[in-house]
């Protein structure tokens, strides 16, 4: 009975985060058909089980009979431990809430380039900040071709208008070839991050990203010198019309691309602020 209504409990659990909208704070919207699978596979073997309770209440005469019979688990307390361990991901869905991240995560860990592997404490996870990478995932002729493929796709003349779905793919772009953006208009939405050092105050422009799931996620943007008369405080969206260039910066103690921003507009914060990576 244990093991159906852990299966019926993975069914409804992603059933709410379908419905509810929050599945896209777990993994890159692109994957959704994944998590639609696993949901139909958790309720076909919900039912299952529930066959098999029915059978052994039928059957309890017998000396093997009863749903919790298990070959391997002989101990009460072995089933116990493997029963929490099937039900764990259900529980941190109940109870742990879901949140949209802003700057506070940000000031809390600081930001580093190109990436960081302390933030969540796992050496073999890699939390991204300001240039997405996904070269780990390529070997590195198969990266190399899919960055010309997108290079050659963005190679055009006028504004480069960067959107939710291209967000990430010419973020890459962006910091692999800077060469080659600059002295390109650009358009972007994003949030203001103040970053505080020594010398002065930085803005940047920023989204948080997810280029599969949560453990590669990152906020990623380009630093952005604003009008002399614009201040903005953390966490404001706006939108960004400006130029690419490029310079030295002493706080990464390396040349990053930037934007020197013409136009900046004020705008409401979008229904879902992340951006996904697609392939």
């Amino acid at each position: 009975m244990f093991r159906f209504i852990i299966l019926a409990g993975y069914f409804e659990l992603m059933a709410y985060l379908q419905i509810s909208g929050k599945l896209d704070q777990y993994i890159n919207v692109h994957y959704q058909y994944l998590a639609i699978l696993s949901m139909v596979l958790a309720f076909v073997l919900a039912i299952v089980q529930l066959v098999l309770v029915l059978r052994n209440k039928e059957n309890e005469h017998h000396e093997h009979g009863g749903d919790e019979h298990d070959h391997h688990l002989t101990k009460g307390y072995q089933k116990v431990s493997a029963y929490l361990l099937l039900a764990l991901p259900i529980l941190v869905g109940l109870f742990f809430p879901t949140i949209s991240l802003d700057t506070t995560i940000v000031e809390a860990k600081g930001f580093n380039f190109p990436i960081s592997k302390e933030s969540v404490g796992d050496p073999d996870v890699q939390t991204q900040y300001l240039k997405p990478d996904t070269s780990i995932y390529f070997n590195a002729s198969d990266y190399q071709e899919q960055m010309d493929t997108l290079l050659k796709k963005y190679d055009q003349q006028g504004t480069l208008k960067i959107t939710e779905e291209n967000y990430l793919e010419i973020m890459e772009l962006i910091y692999n070839y800077p060469s080659a953006f600059i002295g390109r208009q650009v358009s972007y939405d994003g949030f203001i991050y103040n970053a505080k050092n020594e010398q002065s105050s930085d803005s940047f422009v920023f989204r948080f990203g997810i280029i599969h799931c949560v453990a590669d996620s990152g906020v990623f943007g380009l630093r952005t010198k604003l009008p002399n008369s614009a201040n903005y405080k953390n966490d404001t969206w706006v939108h960004i019309e400006g130029k690419i260039q490029s310079e030295y910066y002493q706080p990464f103690k390396r040349t990053l691309p930037f934007v020197e921003a013409e136009k900046v507009t004020s705008i409401s914060a979008p229904q879902n602020q992340y951006v996904y990576r697609s392939f």
